[in-house]
C-alpha cells in the first residue's frame, strides 16, 4: 500500500484523500503549519513549526519512493517525482517526470510577471463540486494502478 503525504495547508481536497485513503486502506499524513492547525480520526497529523517552507521539507524528508503526495506546490511535487514518488495536483492532474519542468518554468514566468506588475492579478476561481469530482476520480484511478502494480 502506497503512503500518502498531503501537504495539508490550505489543501481543500484533506476529506476526499482520507475517504478513498480508507477504502484503500493507505496510511495517510498530512502536514500543516501552526496556522493551519487539522484534526483526523484517520490521518496522522504532523505539525511543523512556522516558517518558510517547512512543511515542504517535512514532506520530502518523509516521503520515499512509490508514496503518493498531494500537493498544489509544483516544487514539492518535483521534490517527491526525484525520490520516485507520485505527486498528484487538487485538480486531479498528475505530476509527472515529463510535465514538471514546463510546470515550474511557467510558475517561474507567472511570478515574474507578478513582481514586475503593478496591478493586482486575478487569485484562482472558486472551487467547485466538479472539481472535487475530477479530484477524486483521479485520485482513485491513481490508487487503484498502484494497488494493482500497475504504473500510472
Amino acid at each position: 500500500m502506497p503512503h500518502i503525504l498531503v501537504d495539508a495547508d490550505a489543501c481543500p481536497v484533506v476529506r476526499i484523500v482520507e475517504d478513498i485513503a480508507r477504502r484503500f486502506a493507505c496510511p495517510v499524513t498530512l502536514l500543516c503549519d501552526t496556522n493551519h492547525v487539522l484534526h483526523s480520526d484517520y490521518s496522522d497529523v504532523r505539525v511543523i513549526g512556522a516558517g518558510a517552507d517547512a512543511v515542504d521539507f517535512a514532506l520530502f524528508n518523509l516521503c520515499h519512493a512509490g508514496d503518493v503526495v498531494v500537493t498544489q506546490d509544483y516544487g514539492v511535487a518535483a521534490m517527491a517525482l526525484g525520490k520516485g514518488a507520485h505527486a498528484i495536483h487538487q485538480s486531479g492532474r498528475l505530476y509527472t517526470n515529463e510535465n514538471i519542468d514546463q510546470l515550474l518554468m511557467e510558475r517561474h514566468l507567472a511570478k515574474k510577471a507578478r513582481q514586475s506588475s503593478k496591478h493586482h492579478l486575478k487569485g484562482p476561481r472558486k472551487r467547485t463540486r466538479e472539481d472535487d469530482e475530477r479530484f477524486a476520480a483521479a485520485f482513485t484511478r491513481l490508487l487503484t494502478q498502484l494497488t494493482q502494480g500497475d504504473t500510472p
